[in-house]
């Protein structure tokens, strides 16, 4: 069905609610489709996440590979100028280090019981240059950050269920107090 719309309607990028309703009726997380279509260069954020789909867009036409969604995460040991880039798992296999493998979405598990979010898809980002971007709104008017980064082989712990790499920015502490300052959520594109 949702090809069918994408055929029918041609969007140049898409934001999928992506919980609770599909986890409730379906019993399925969408992570592993949002991946299929950034892989596809269809920009395809979760959360309903506009904003973010206005930039993955973006880098997709800047770079011309596939984007991704995900939270601005935990620093990284003691280095600041790294942190933890994650999200579920709606994130293009070509940005991966290995395949990812589909598991039952942990976060919906503990709330509705296991096997009703299937779909979550697991893994680590490969290593390799990346420019980043998130957007909001203020006043009317679409504002967005831009950055350049990269993703290093540290490994991630054992605890995050989606996917996740170890992100290197120079000056990370101070972009980041200057984007938290500025409004912006937490979600951050790249490609």
């Amino acid at each position: 069905m949702l090809d069918e719309l994408i055929e029918e309607q041609e969007p140049d990028a898409l934001a999928l609610r992506c919980w609770i309703e599909l986890e409730e009726s379906l019993k399925v997380s969408p992570c592993v489709l949002l991946s299929e279509l950034n892989d596809r260069l269809i920009p395809a954020a979760c959360e309903l996440d506009v904003s973010n789909a206005v930039t993955m867009y973006a880098l997709c036409l800047a770079t011309g590979r596939s984007p991704a969604c995900f939270d601005w995460n935990n620093n990284y040991g003691d280095d600041p100028d790294a942190c933890i880039l994650f999200h579920c798992g709606p994130v293009a296999q070509s940005l991966m280090a290995a395949r990812g493998k589909a598991i039952d979405h942990p976060m919906f598990a503990k709330a509705l019981g296991a096997g009703c979010g299937f779909g979550c898809n697991a893994g680590q980002l490969a290593p390799a240059p990346f420019s980043y971007s998130s957007a909001t709104t203020k006043d009317g008017r679409l504002v967005m950050y831009l950055g350049e980064g990269q993703i290093t082989d540290d490994p991630i712990p054992s605890d995050f269920s989606g996917c996740a790499g170890v992100a290197r920015i120079k000056k990370l502490q101070a972009k980041l107090n200057q984007i938290g300052y500025a409004g912006f959520r937490h979600h951050v594109s790249i490609a």
